[in-house]
């Protein structure tokens, strides 16, 4: 019995359908490891909630304040030293200094919903209550806020139009 060449080789038709197969999972690799702006920012904000955690936690056990400043490229994180003077964290740390993705701004910060102008600096008490606050944060039309309450809670919410409504929380 001999085969014939007909039945081991593929038609045009199924390498067509292999190839719009292959190149829509290809499609859906590139979607999920590249998100969007909303995604980006998202992933970015919850960042920035965690590192506030990190910050509120860090002063309370080291018994030295920590203080928080941004500016149009990023942020840093400081720590208050003797005789009042703060000190940048180093790069190797985890409260190191941080550069926003490209597009990217943090558009206000208010501390006890007070605005607080570019060289304000939001501080993490190592004693004491902690502050209300928001910082706000844009990439395009996408933006997301990181609210900070007074028990100490940190979270994450999408704001949409120009009231800032609240529609997502961490």
């Amino acid at each position: 019995m001999v085969e014939s060449v007909h039945s081991r080789a593929f038609t045009l038709i199924e390498m067509l359908v292999v190839l719009v197969i292959a190149g829509l999972f290809l499609a859906l690799a590139v979607a999920i490891v590249q998100p969007d702006d909303k995604g980006r920012l998202r992933v970015e904000a919850e960042r920035l909630a965690q590192l506030f955690d990190v910050a509120s936690t860090e002063s309370r056990l080291t018994g030295k304040t920590i203080g928080w400043t941004a500016d149009a490229g990023g942020y840093r994180f400081w720590r208050l030293w003797e005789e009042s003077r703060w000190r940048q964290i180093g790069d190797d740390e985890t409260l190191r200094a941080r550069a926003l993705p490209d597009g990217m701004t943090i558009t206000g910060v208010r501390v006890e919903n007070v605005s607080a102008d570019s060289a304000a600096r939001l501080e993490f008490a190592a004693y004491g209550a902690a502050l209300s606050f928001v910082v706000e944060m844009s990439m395009g039309p996408a933006r997301y806020a990181v609210l900070g309450s007074p028990v100490g809670e940190v979270r994450v919410v999408a704001r949409e139009g120009p009231a800032g409504a609240e529609t997502a929380q961490r």
